[in-house]
């Protein structure tokens, strides 16, 4: 679980160092311009720490299945071996399908007033600015964007119904609530994450109240996940 937690904690530093040292600098010298390799290489590092998150998130929603419903047999299964491949895994996933939607659409036309309607070099406002016929690249970029969320969501998902079941099926209240706490921080992470990615993304509304959120999805979302899993830990706070 630790381990898992140290890569999220990483994952998080690389995706806010994407993002906000530029837009503050923005703020501070009033120079709003940005690159287009700069904008693409934003776009793909954001992008990518993005997905990885999702499927690592996945990745710690099975550990916790393995730690609840099979507790005897956890040691033997969660080696190190296995524990760095379940970490790599959503790095190689992230890194491909971001490499695939950044050279798709950097490689479409870009014409008129190239001025990006948000605060980062985000997909969407990116697209809007595109000139040319870009459907074949909207129908590879949805099919990404469904594996890049829909498959983790559905493997935690599952992963809950699980444990849930068997935190059920625990007849003194003292264990019950023991299993849920060894799952509660990554439940409260899992579930800031996924209401951000649905707000931003599925949210119908126009483009200013998107913008609202993405930066709140961008700034707030990576700052509470250390609080959460900390606070909520046992000997981090025996430690403190």
């Amino acid at each position: 679980m630790y381990y898992f937690i140290s890569v999220l904690a990483a994952l998080e530093v690389i995706y806010m160092s994407a993002i906000h040292p530029r837009f503050l600098a923005s703020i501070i010298s009033g120079n709003k311009t940005i690159s287009f390799i700069g904008c693409f290489v934003q776009l793909f590092t954001a992008g990518t720490c993005g997905i990885t998150e999702s499927y690592l998130l996945a990745v710690m929603a099975i550990d916790r299945d393995l730690a609840i419903n099979w507790p005897l047999r956890y040691s033997a299964i969660m080696t190190m071996t296995f524990c760095i491949g379940l970490a790599v895994i959503p790095w190689i996933v992230g890194i491909s399908f971001m490499l695939t939607e950044s050279i798709l659409t950097a490689h479409l036309d870009f014409c008129g007033c190239n001025e990006i309607d948000h605060f980062f070099c985000d997909l969407s406002p990116l697209q809007v600015l595109v000139c040319s016929d870009n459907f074949i690249v909207n129908v590879v970029i949805s099919l990404l964007g469904v594996f890049a969320c829909g498959v983790p969501f559905c493997i935690i998902i599952q992963a809950y119904i699980r444990i849930i079941i068997t935190i059920t099926k625990i007849k003194s209240s003292v264990g019950k609530r023991k299993a849920f706490s060894t799952c509660s921080s990554h439940l409260i992470v899992t579930s800031l994450f996924y209401i951000s990615i649905c707000a931003v993304y599925i949210n119908p509304n126009g483009n200013a109240s998107k913008k609202y959120i993405s930066l709140m999805f961008a700034l707030i979302s990576p700052t509470l996940n250390p609080f959460i899993y900390a606070l909520r830990n046992k000997d981090v706070k025996e430690a403190l």
